[in-house]
């Protein structure tokens, strides 16, 4: 039995189930929670609030205590192990960094990796999910390749992801995507919260469409 059929912890179980996670980046975390709830309303369950957000750890709190028990909420860019206590600290359920390495924290931790043995030292390091980043300049091209000597590694790709590639990368394999900038667009910075509304069901759509 592959590590691909080998039992999830319950936080990436989730993720892989949802096939995306909401990347909130913006200036500021002040408009964070009206943008979850249209993601949630749209059926993106899992989000990740990158702590280069001014208020970033409040943020996270604040959606933990608003958004239900069934979507997870983690923290992106990650670079240090205070960093990582912080976040969990505020509640987040999973931990994203563009690097690889450890932060001593209990939650699962889903480093960067580019290169063939990155990915693969990320896995044996005993990372669930491994995020491949930046994904966007290698195309799925580049992960079905990686799944001809790795196929026991779930990855992730992130960055550089848009809505129309989501379909496309997860029939080459990923367990989920990370979208950003595609995905959330100016919504958190006042931008139009319907727009969001249609590009997240786009974004759901293109999982269930690959999936099917």
């Amino acid at each position: 039995m592959t590590d691909q059929h080998k039992p999830l912890d319950p936080v990436s179980a989730a993720i892989v189930e949802s096939g995306l996670v909401a990347i909130l980046r913006a200036p500021t975390a002040d408009g964070f929670a009206p943008v979850a709830e249209v993601l949630v309303a749209a059926g993106i369950t899992a989000m990740e609030v990158t702590l280069t957000s001014h208020g970033a750890i409040e943020a996270i709190a604040g959606l933990r205590r608003m958004l239900p028990d069934s979507v997870v909420v983690g923290a992106g860019t990650v670079l240090t192990a205070d960093d990582a206590k912080a976040a969990v600290d505020a509640g987040a359920t999973f931990l994203v960094s563009p690097i690889g390495g450890s932060f001593g924290v209990d939650v699962p931790h889903y480093p960067g990796a580019f290169t063939p043995s990155e990915v693969y030292a990320a896995h044996v390091a005993g990372a669930p999910l491994v995020k491949l980043f930046p994904a966007g300049g290698l195309g799925p091209g580049y992960l079905k390749d990686l799944h001809g000597p790795l196929p026991q590694v779930r990855i992730m790709p992130t960055g550089g992801v848009g809505l129309d590639d989501i379909s496309k990368w997860i029939s080459a394999g990923a367990v989920a995507v990370g979208l950003g900038g595609p995905l959330i667009g100016d919504a958190a910075t006042g931008g139009s919260l319907t727009a969001l509304a249609t590009r997240a069901r786009h974004a759901a759509d293109a999982v269930a469409f690959a999936r099917s």
